[in-house]
């Protein structure tokens, strides 16, 4: 019989439990673990670890954790074989898991939740806290076990990388994901005292305020709708004229056309409010030349309509120019060859080329219509849509969570459905370009009407952006902008003044906290955003494992939850033990991961995708494990995925707002969230200028991501090289 060989992936994860158990604080405390200031409180329930709070704090039942670590140390130091120490394995988690489920299910914020432990061990006290890092981290160490044992077993061929990773992805999806989203469903049927009442869900639902012809779902499908078709139609012109067309300024038009990204999506809102609302630029140029009177036309379908145009046009450019610089110029030249015109081959193979991207781009705008908060918040007017009329469903005078999650499973079940239809219209189809060859040709020139017609739309709007551009960067400049121009500095030192005083340099600015805040979350969000997507990604592209379909739906539902969906769905999942998260930083870092994750699977997979197989099967054919595969071969050529996973992780969790504004707390505040009630309160010049940094700052950032990631180097060989090879 072959020993089970006690290596780190094995022996590791009953030590780390066993740390959890004899020395970590088993519930959690309001500052946090990273606060320590359990520390100063060993001794009492609040920062003892299991085993004190067992033997001398009156909680024998956490003595019971043990036995699975017990269980588990001889299989951890190899003295049984790999088959029977992989099954003891799997049976210590399990059973680990287990006694953590019934521990949870048993205790919430007001003492037992059922009789029977109550008669043995006595009433608890009134108030209790949740887990802490000792039960969370216990909790892992179990998973793993399992994992582990599994793969001993021949679970994933095998391999300890696979089983763990995918065990990793499963409990992230479980407990973040769909945990949230049961307790959103059981508040549809419930009253707002937590009563329930399932008559009250078809009574939500039949509400003519949803469904009538402006009621909240056409509204929110037609906006959509309206601002995918404009977003893809400006983005097309766009990859045409800075990829297929000899502009002069094409490289400042991809920079127009990318910069809007880095920008949170209401902070274009604001802009358009500073250009085109009553006091805006527009209406005081209009009222001085024709004595138009200003109005509040801006406010309604038509501005959102306007402002996600902006700020969506560059994520449907991202997608587009990637299928205009992918089309074979091979097909293009021989079409020339049979003496085609240019006309034909662009509407023949270029444009039929591009189609699948065209339809992925419109679908892409219309989720992220769906799920847009911040520039309906600002700019809707009377106009509802499901994002915000879920936000004052809570924050409004009914607070009704009840009709907050009916509403929320309407734009879920929304955003499932334009999910599968992309992924439908995406399966079958291959993409792989990494695979020992060059690539050589030069693209067929475009139309004359076609050149024309992509520059008339793109200049135009590229001239708009860099008018919006400088309404955010000028609008900080001035005292009050539509009433009073003269310039100043008063809103940069009101947000981020700094003083020296006894102490050295101190932090003066009201903003500081709030963007130091974020900066530090959103860095540490970033890098596990990333791995998740990418493990999922490789699981999913690479890997074949039993329940393998389950888990793909698994990872669609989590990519295709709205934001404000899922801040909603934490507030109830995380407000009591065992699970107590809220107003913590955990619980915006989850949100952040959580949200992003679906791009970050997204961008893994088209990156895999582009590897060719044959290139890890020779790996594994010398004998590498999975682990050196991934170091040594896949890691190196996915390069620009894991850096668009960074960038995306990282932007998006500076820039986000729909989830976060509901998780926000005095102790955790966030710039978006800091702006937008900068904006509701009418402070626009302080609102633009702490934008106006966040946007400095989130560039540079970028920046030196890249400089560090790198970029992949595949060999690939310019024309001219090849031809003068030839030669």
């Amino acid at each position: 019989m072959q020993p089970l060989r006690p290596d780190r992936p094995t022996a590791i994860w009953p030590i780390l439990g066993w740390v959890a158990f004899l020395l970590l604080p088993w519930n959690g405390d309001d500052p946090g673990f990273f606060a320590f200031a359990w520390i100063g409180q060993y001794g009492t329930v609040a920062g003892a670890p299991a085993l004190i709070q067992g033997v001398a704090l009156g909680r024998p039942w956490l003595l019971l954790l043990a036995l699975p670590l017990l269980l588990a140390m001889p299989a951890a130091i190899g003295a049984s074989s790999r088959r029977r120490g992989g099954s003891w394995l799997v049976a210590a988690g399990s059973l680990g898991l287990a006694l953590l489920l019934v521990l949870a299910l048993s205790i919430d914020l007001r003492g037992w939740t059922w009789q029977l432990p109550a008669e043995w061990f006595g009433p608890l006290p009134r108030r209790n806290a949740g887990f802490g890092a000792g039960a969370w981290i216990y909790g892992l160490a179990a998973l793993m076990m399992v994992c582990c044992g599994l793969a001993a077993r021949g679970a994933c061929g095998g391999d300890t990388t696979v089983t763990c990773g995918l065990g990793l992805v499963v409990a992230v999806i479980s407990l973040f994901v769909f945990y949230p989203l049961v307790r959103l469903g059981l508040s549809a049927v419930q009253t707002p005292r937590g009563v329930f009442a399932p008559e009250l869900l078809w009574q939500r639902l039949i509400d003519p305020r949803i469904w009538s012809w402006r009621g909240i779902v056409p509204t929110t499908i037609l906006l959509g709708l309206a601002s995918a078709a404009s977003s893809t139609l400006l983005a097309f012109a766009f990859a045409l004229v800075t990829e297929r067309s000899t502009l002069p300024m094409r490289r400042v038009l991809r920079t127009l056309s990318i910069l809007p990204i880095i920008t949170p999506p209401f902070v274009v809102g604001l802009a358009v409010i500073l250009l085109m609302g009553r006091n805006g630029a527009v209406n005081r140029l209009l009222e001085w030349a024709f004595a138009i009177e200003p109005s509040r036309w801006i406010y309604g379908f038509q501005g959102v309509w306007f402002a996600q145009t902006l700020s969506f046009t560059p994520i449907a450019y991202l997608v587009l120019v990637g299928v205009v610089q992918g089309i074979n110029p091979a097909l293009e030249e021989a079409a020339q060859t049979l003496k085609a015109s240019r006309a034909r081959v662009f509407a023949t193979i270029t444009l039929p080329l591009a189609l699948p991207g065209i339809a992925n781009a419109f679908l892409i705008g219309f989720i992220e219509s769906l799920a847009d908060f911040g520039n309906p918040l600002l700019l809707g007017g009377d106009t509802e849509v499901l994002a915000t009329s879920i936000y004052f469903a809570i924050v409004g005078a009914r607070q009704d969570r009840g009709v907050a999650a009916v509403l929320g499973m309407i734009l879920l079940a929304a955003m499932l459905t334009v999910f599968l239809i992309q992924r439908s219209m995406l399966a079958n189809k291959a993409f792989v370009t990494i695979a020992g060859k060059g690539q050589t040709g030069i693209a067929a020139p475009l139309p004359g009407f076609v050149r024309v017609a992509a520059a008339g739309i793109a200049l135009p709007w590229a001239a708009l952006t860099i008018v919006i551009y400088a309404m955010i960067l000028f609008g900080g400049f001035v005292e009050n902008w539509g009433l009073n121009h003269a310039v100043t500095l008063r809103h940069y030192a009101g947000a981020f003044g700094l003083e020296w005083g006894p102490a050295g340099l101190r932090l003066k600015g009201q903003a500081w906290d709030s963007l130091l805040t974020t900066l530090r979350l959103a860095l540490i969000a970033a890098p596990l955003t990333a791995l998740i997507g990418l493990v999922t990604a490789y699981l999913l592209e690479r890997q074949r494992f039993a329940g393998r379909r389950t888990f793909e739906v698994g990872t669609l539902i989590a990519g295709a939850v709205p934001g404000t969906v899922l801040g909603i769905a934490y507030i109830l999942a995380f407000n009591n033990p065992p699970l107590e998260l809220v107003q913590t930083g955990a619980i915006v870092v989850l949100s952040f991961i959580v949200r992003n994750m679906g791009p970050g699977v997204r961008a893994g997979s088209a990156g895999l995708a582009q590897i060719d197989r044959s290139l890890e099967e020779a790996s594994i054919t010398l004998r590498a494990g999975t682990m050196a595969t991934l170091r040594l071969i896949v890691v190196p050529l996915m390069r620009p995925a894991i850096i668009a996973g960074l960038v995306y992780g990282f932007v998006t969790a500076m820039t986000t707002v729909s989830a976060v504004i509901f998780l926000v707390s005095p102790g955790i505040m966030l710039s978006t969230v800091y702006i937008v009630n900068l904006a509701e309160a009418g402070t626009y010049g302080m609102a633009i200028a702490y934008a106006s940094v966040l946007i400095v700052l989130m560039l540079s950032v970028i920046l030196g991501i890249e400089a560090l990631v790198g970029e992949r180097q595949i060999g690939r060989r310019d024309a001219s090289v090849v031809a003068q090879g030839a030669a």
